[in-house]
Formats: C-alpha cells, structure tokens, sequence
C-alpha cells in the first residue's frame, strides 16, 4: 500500500515537532536548574540574564515587578546571611508550543532560609512564560503564590 504524501507530510511533521519539542523542554528545565544554581550562589547578574528586559513577575504575596532590574532588585539579600531567603523553583511541567516560540512552565517553590539545605519558611506554586529569542529560552512573565510557610515566613503580609 502506498501512503498519500500529504498522510507522510503530516506523519513527518508531528514527529519532527515531537523532537523539537523534547529539545526545547530540556533547554527550559536547564536554563531553570541554572538560574537556580545562580540565585542560591548570589550571582544575581546571571540569574536576572534568564529573563527578558520587560519581564513581569507577580510575587508569592501580590507584589507587581515590571521589568529585569526590578526582579532583580527583589532577589538582592537583606540583613545577615543566615535570614536571607535563597528562592527554589522546581518544575513539575514544561509544554512547548508547536506553532510559536513560546511555552509554559509550571511547578512550586521553596524559600529556604540561609542557604538551599536551610529549612523552608515559604513556598507555594508558580508558573511562567518562556520566549524563544534566537536559540535561547528566556522568561518573559511568572507568577508566584505562597501557599505555605513557617516561622518568620508567616509574618509576612499579602498584597490586598
């Protein structure tokens, strides 16, 4: 029996884009385990080169970002290094459009205090938006909501 070469094209077409897609997934989840590595040794510098310039991050208890420096800014550390919060995210879920250069990130979060072993004072679940620019994923918008805490993580308050 012979296939019709429209049946092929479009056989040839969902693999390719199946194997693509794969490729982007572990580019997205390398660059998140880099950009992690990079918030936890305080290379702030290279964790905000993962976003884009006009990324917009919505914080775990409500507060706007707009924009790579401003994001950056929220991560720098305040007070002794032993109460400063080292953010984590872990992703749980990559999906990767087969028509655009976007794709969607999804997973929770953890703020450990001092270091990544410190114990969990916050967390919750976030999501973001990855923009193909050339042949490297960048985090165009995320959204964080805390969800859980203990401790100091509790007296935090949330945007109204």
């Amino acid at each position: 029996m012979r296939w019709p070469s429209c049946i092929v094209g479009v056989v040839v077409a969902a693999v390719w884009s199946t194997v693509f897609a794969a490729d982007d997934r572990a580019l997205i989840a390398a660059a998140r385990v880099a950009q992690n590595r990079a918030i936890a040794a305080g290379d702030l510098d290279l964790a905000a080169s993962f976003w884009t310039e006009d990324v917009t991050v919505r914080r775990a208890l409500g507060e706007r970002l707009s924009g790579r420096a401003a994001a950056q800014e929220a991560l720098q550390p305040t007070g002794p290094p032993a109460s400063r919060l080292v953010y984590q995210r872990l992703t749980r879920e990559i999906d990767v459009s087969p028509n655009w250069p976007l794709a969607f990130e999804t997973g929770k979060w953890e703020g450990h205090l001092g270091t990544l072993t410190g114990p969990t004072t916050i967390g919750g679940r976030y999501s973001a938006q990855w923009v193909k620019r050339g042949d490297r994923w960048l985090i165009r918008s995320e959204v964080f909501v805390a969800l859980t805490c203990s401790g100091a993580g509790c007296q935090a308050a949330a945007v109204p």
